[in-house]
């Protein structure tokens, strides 16, 4: 197993000489056979654990072990603990994709930190197969069937050639000691599912199943390359640019086979979606003049194209606010005032007043337009929400994204997006003791 390790490597030039390797490291048997690997091959690396504190007791044992292991073996070990639950919440996202951010966020800064050139992660051949199986329950088109790369940037998968079978008869064969998550036999997420009632039906229904599907995914990943070469260089033929506008001819002039493919090709560079780019391509005969927006571009149907253009960013500025000011006229009319909260206070549910909880806001405050990956929790909203999603759901014009007004704490948090909503973070609540009050003017 060493020499197609060792192999597989050099065919992909994963690693070059002299580099250093974050390795991922989980403490189960994947990652443990990955750094014996590493070990046995003399390259230089150190270990990352996360502790995601998502298994009480497990969770802490994991990290224990990795600690005796590395230790054991005079290899530097780093481990890092997650508010995990807490921040898919925050996030709105799944445990499991939450888990993912905060792995990779950490993986990348520690791999800077350290100097070191590639973060090393033990994804192995049925990790592939069970992805492409996500992917296909999603209606993922070749991009996303074609699976992992064996190399993603600085993200090197080193394993990805192995099965799972083969990991575990290296593993006893060198007495390699790992961990079991026991969770991966709980077929509660899609992915355990796929690898737990799936999986073996398939290899019932021919002995080679599963080398076979290996074989295609490689198959779909080179496909996937060409694909994607031969596409370039289909759309730099029609797409012309004149100054900030680019412009793709009518269906009518293109095959009509491929016609939305190319469409939509095109257009998810510039961040639609594949029901945007579906709504545009069924209204390019009777919707001339439509318009359509990503977060970042705008399209109009032409007589006998499409036309994009960026959509232009509203100049950055930021108008910061004291606690003891009184009112500002500019860029916005407001007043402000402090109050002690009393028995008899009622709340203003106009959309033109902030009432705020005074004793959790940090100043200065600042007044700032929107930006991409902007998060809020709206009032009376659990966890948080895509300012751009919020957008959509108040049927936002584009004038009015780019005009509206985002009152922000000293800590970056969106307090109020001014006459709209506040943040549920802020509110007055039983236990408000001083109370702040904005008002549009």
């Amino acid at each position: 197993m060493i020499g197609q390790f060792q192999a597989y490597i050099n065919r992909y030039n994963l690693l070059a000489e002299g580099e250093k390797v974050v390795l991922a490291l989980s403490g189960g048997i994947d990652s443990m056979v990955l750094a014996d690997l590493l070990l046995k091959t003399k390259v230089q690396f150190v270990a990352a654990h996360c502790n995601f504190h998502l298994r009480g007791d497990e969770s802490d044992g994991d990290e224990k072990f990795v600690n005796d292991f590395f230790e054991k073996n005079d290899i530097q070990c780093f481990v890092k603990h997650f508010e995990t639950e807490k921040f898919a919440k925050e996030q709105g996202l799944s445990i499991e994709m939450a888990a993912r951010e905060l792995r990779y966020a950490w993986f990348e800064e520690l791999r800077q930190q350290l100097g070191y050139n590639k973060i090393a992660v033990a994804h192995h051949a049925d990790d592939q197969a069970e992805t492409f199986f996500i992917n296909l329950l999603r209606g993922a088109g070749l991009r996303g069937l074609k699976g992992m790369l064996p190399q993603n940037g600085v993200v090197i998968r080193p394993l990805l050639w192995a099965s799972r079978e083969l990991i575990h008869q290296y593993a006893i064969e060198n007495q390699i000691v790992w961990r079991e998550d026991h969770t991966n036999a709980e077929s509660v997420y899609l992915r355990n599912k796929i690898r737990n009632q799936l999986l073996p039906v398939f290899d019932e229904l021919h002995p080679e199943a599963r080398q076979g599907l290996y074989k295609s995914l490689e198959h779909l990943s080179a496909e996937n390359e060409l694909y994607r070469e031969l596409l370039k260089e289909k759309l730099a033929q029609l797409v012309k640019s004149d100054g900030e506008t680019q412009s793709l001819p009518h269906t009518s002039h293109l095959i009509p086979h491929t016609s939305f493919q190319l469409v939509f090709e095109w257009l998810r560079q510039y961040n639609f979606n594949t029901d945007q780019c579906r709504f545009i391509f069924d209204a390019m005969e009777t919707g001339i003049g439509n318009k359509y927006y990503s977060p970042t571009h705008q399209l109009v149907i032409g007589r006998n194209e499409l036309q994009l253009s960026e959509i232009k960013p509203v100049a950055d500025e930021e108008f910061q606010i004291e606690a003891g000011e009184e009112e500002i006229v500019s860029p916005i009319h407001l007043r402000f005032s402090k109050f002690g909260k009393t028995a008899n206070f009622v709340l203003d549910k106009s959309s033109q007043v902030a009432q705020l909880d005074f004793d959790k806001l940090k100043f200065p405050l600042t007044l700032r337009h929107w930006r991409h990956g902007d998060r809020f929790h709206p009032l009376g909203m659990k966890g948080s929400k895509l300012l751009s999603d919020f957008f959509v759901d108040q049927k936002f014009t584009e004038q009015q994204k780019s005009s509206v007004w985002l009152l922000t704490s000293s800590a970056g948090d969106i307090v109020w997006v001014v006459g709209w909503r506040i943040d549920d973070r802020f509110k007055v609540t039983n236990a408000t003791k001083n109370i702040f009050v904005y008002q549009m003017v």
